[in-house]
């Protein structure tokens, strides 16, 4: 989750006149006879958006915060998480179609013993589901990555590296841990990345651009998921990492984001091949001393400044209005891995000037 409050207060003044701009708005889409005018360069293209979660309820359950996005086959439902719920439990927010969106239901996360998680304790970033419809949600607060059943009820967790803990217990920042999860669509592999950059992979001069990514790999005994490796991974300067989307066999589809006050959000996509069987960085002390090879490769599918606005509007400065805070991000690959679907969420921080957005496109990946 990106949290700006110093700038939001600047503009706050102007919050009521401008909170209107994307609630409840209905979906848009991009004209079908002007391809170009769609595209999102490289590789993507946009096909329309909806603000109809935006500043909604769900019960009495406000509707925000959404960070991540996954699919449910058994139900057909999407599913989010929501980052921070304040005083309420936290939860998983669910809806059937991202063009349409509408909540169906929610469901409270607890621990073993039945009580609540919330905002003492957990900060969802990431979900994905398990093939064997246990949820999977990371939190930042440690960081750690744990096994909901569909009850809502945690019944385990997998191993994080000690390194990986938020400072002073480890080498993590606050409120850059563990983003972006995802399970690979045959189940056999978990992936989990990092926001920020441990600061033992910091150099001593220069942007912090190295991340972290861990791997595990389903255990043929006892159904659970051992960690393999650690991969590194190199953000655009300035960039974070928001999410990560497995579409293939060792392929994943990252998102890198970043936000500038006058220039708004940004959001560039890239894929990353061999994930599964990349270089171990677990005993590299210091990614940004290490060699070329430590890093995976990574190749742009899609910068989504370029996207066409596709009508969209704004409560605040962006160069292109369609963005936001995207935070979450499922591809579907039911057409084949090379004609993909995707589908992006944005965390609206429960903010007066951000948008709970689910944007759609569709790009080839490699």
């Amino acid at each position: 989750m990106i949290k700006s409050v110093v700038r939001r207060l600047a503009v706050v003044a102007v919050a009521g006149a401008l909170s209107a701009t994307g609630a409840g708005s209905t979906a848009h889409a991009a004209t079908a006879g002007e391809p170009r005018e769609a595209a999102c360069p490289p590789a993507a293209t946009a096909i329309g958006f909806s603000d109809a979660l935006d500043k909604t309820t769900a019960g009495t359950t406000k509707v925000g915060g959404l960070s991540a996005l996954a699919y449910d086959r058994r139900t057909r439902e999407y599913v989010s998480v929501e980052d921070r719920s304040g005083t309420d439990a936290a939860r998983l927010f669910f809806f059937h179609d991202p063009a349409k969106p509408e909540i169906t239901r929610t469901l409270a996360l607890t621990k073993q013993d039945g009580t609540a998680y919330d905002v003492g304790n957990f900060d969802g970033e990431g979900v994905a589901v398990l093939p064997d419809g246990d949820y999977l949600v990371s939190s930042e607060t440690e960081p750690s990555i744990m096994v909901f059943d569909r009850t809502g009820r945690q019944r385990g967790s997998l191993e994080v590296p000690a390194r990986f803990r938020i400072a002073p217990n480890g080498e993590g920042a606050d409120n850059a841990g563990l983003e972006g999860l995802s399970v690979s669509p045959d189940g056999r592999h978990v992936f989990a990345a990092m926001e920020g950059t441990l600061s033992g992979d910091k150099p001593a001069t220069g942007e912090a651009v190295w991340r972290r990514l861990l791997v595990y790999r389903a255990e043929h005994h006892g159904g659970g998921y051992a960690l393999t490796r650690q991969i590194g991974y190199r953000v655009d300067p300035g960039n974070r990492i928001a999410e990560v989307a497995a579409y293939g066999d060792g392929r994943l589809l990252v998102m890198e984001a970043a936000y500038d006050a006058a220039m708004g959000n940004s959001v560039r996509l890239y894929a990353v091949h061999g994930a599964d069987r990349a270089s171990d960085v677990s005993a590299v002390r210091d990614l940004s001393a290490a060699p070329s090879r430590a890093v995976v490769r990574k190749e742009l599918v899609s910068d989504l400044v370029h996207c066409p606005s596709l009508g969209a509007t704004s409560p605040e400065p962006q160069t292109n209005p369609l963005m936001d805070n995207y935070e979450g991000l499922q591809v579907d690959v039911s057409d084949g891995r090379h004609r993909a679907r995707l589908h992006l969420i944005s965390d609206d921080n429960f903010n007066t000037l951000q948008v709970t957005r689910v944007l759609t496109l569709t790009a080839r990946l490699p």
